[in-house]
């Protein structure tokens, strides 16, 4: 095994340096690009996690795979993950249903943010005034109007704030980027994005504990706006399902696919957005739609050309059979087309000379002109500029088990030792989640928005 990591290791540093034109003519290529990750740990970094569900059970083992790094306390307004946190992290582990109270531990260094969206801003804001450093799950915020109240306190208590859409430090998202910057597919016009799923946990109905009620949830606690509203246990636990608690698709999923095109375009992001959809399939009470598709246009700027991106989430999509995101980037010579954590490069060019004949108006035309106008063809190209050039595709792949979340928390622990900027800061993050909340708008208003992405406001 020792062997064969070193042999990767030796492919990967030679061939993820090789351009793209140097590998034609060899037929389809499949390279693994080079990963090294060197990781010290000088000080202890004790870690509190709020929000202890799905997103915040996994965090918690990522982050303690992290040299350094230390769970010191859990916060979750169920009893039943309080009690398995315990189980899973031994029984002197701090947990409470109030975030404060992890907020006002002195050797607590930083909180990781997992709850419904409509506490992201809210918890945010208190950590940062705490002092503590903050990893945000996305969407960065709930609603448009909070983006910029997150932006200020951070800039103001110069707190270290990261945004959780791991594909900012992806390897993959870096290479493609390398590839994109350097040309590969020619000019961008054109993205399409996809996040597709076909399962009832796909579409958020998580299974429910078997104790779901008032005596072991803090609902009071859990309901930021309309305190009145009685307790649903679906509401609690299936909150992704209600634009009261979450964001629905376009903030759940389309956030993903909008981060990893920011990043690699560098663009600050549209200026107009306009989505439908519609509730098709899963008409158990939610009120966000299962199915929605999202246009926006993208101005021409000094770090992009002008292109368009068509987003599309349907969450009881036929075609799959697990969830599937797909991210497609097209060029004038060609597309990038990413899986997970992988992607490929396919190139077709345009002939120096245009098409002429097959399905072509010529021979509509008499005989005599269409000979005339064929000589005149060939006498202005040659032969080799009548040929479409035929490139092998490439594909690039990370090694095998490479995890992209892993090392969005492994440069959020980095910006705190050294205090150097984070990967995805509060201005990224806002600039990421808003287009994606503006789809909500559109879809519910019926509308087009239009968006200042230099100003980050509405237009």
């Amino acid at each position: 095994m020792s062997t064969r990591r070193k042999f990767i290791h030796q492919l990967s540093a030679a061939s993820a340096a090789l351009p793209l034109s140097s590998l034609a003519g060899q037929g389809p290529e499949k390279v693994i690009l080079a990963y090294e990750r060197k990781i010290s740990a000088n000080d202890r970094i004790r870690v509190g996690i709020i929000g202890f569900g799905i997103m915040g059970s996994r965090n918690a083992k990522t982050v303690l795979q992290i040299p350094g790094a230390e769970l010191a306390a859990v916060c979750d307004l169920y009893k039943g993950r309080l009690e398995r946190a315990k189980e899973l992290h031994g029984q002197s582990l701090f947990t409470t249903q109030f975030y404060e109270e992890v907020l006002i531990k002195k050797d607590m260094d930083a909180v990781i943010i997992c709850t419904s969206d409509q506490w992201h801003d809210k918890i945010s804001i208190d950590a940062m005034k705490a002092s503590k450093a903050v990893y945000c799950e996305k969407p960065m915020v709930h609603q448009l109007s909070q983006g910029w109240e997150v932006i200020k306190v951070q800039q103001a208590t110069k707190a270290i704030f990261q945004v959780g859409s791991q594909r900012v430090s992806s390897i993959a998202y870096a290479k493609a980027k390398e590839l994109y910057k350097a040309g590969e597919i020619g000019q961008l016009n054109c993205i399409e994005a996809s996040f597709d799923r076909h399962t009832a946990l796909g579409a958020w109905k998580y299974t429910m504990p078997l104790d779901a009620n008032k005596n072991n949830i803090a609902w009071k606690n859990y309901l930021k706006e309309n305190p009145g509203t009685p307790f649903d246990a679906k509401r609690f636990f299936w909150w992704r399902n209600y634009k009261e608690y979450g964001t629905g698709v376009a903030g759940d999923l389309f956030v993903h696919l909008l981060s990893g095109i920011h990043f690699l375009t560098d663009s600050k992001g549209p200026s107009r957005i306009f989505a439908t959809g519609d509730l098709s399939y899963w008409k158990d009470g939610r009120n966000v739609p299962d199915v929605m598709t999202g246009v926006m246009e993208y101005k021409a700027t000094k770090e992009h050309p002008a292109f368009q991106v068509l987003l599309k989430v349907n969450l009881a999509s036929g075609a799959e059979k697990v969830e599937s995101g797909k991210v497609k980037f097209y060029g004038t010579e060609g597309v990038i087309d990413f899986g997970w954590n992988d992607f490929t490069i396919r190139r077709n060019k345009f002939s120096k000379a245009p098409n002429i004949g097959g399905w072509d108006a010529l021979d509509t035309y008499p005989a005599a002109m269409q000979k005339e106008i064929l000589e005149q063809y060939n006498k202005k190209f040659t032969a080799g500029e009548k040929i479409v050039p035929d490139l092998p595709a490439i594909t690039y792949a990370p090694p095998e088990s490479y995890d992209d979340r892993y090392d969005h928390f492994i440069n959020f622990f980095e910006s705190l030792r050294t205090r150097k900027p984070v990967v995805e800061d509060a201005v990224f993050g806002f600039r990421a989640a808003a287009p994606c909340l503006a789809c909500n708008e559109s879809y519910f208003q019926k509308k087009v928005i239009k968006w200042d992405a230099d100003a980050m406001k509405l237009k």
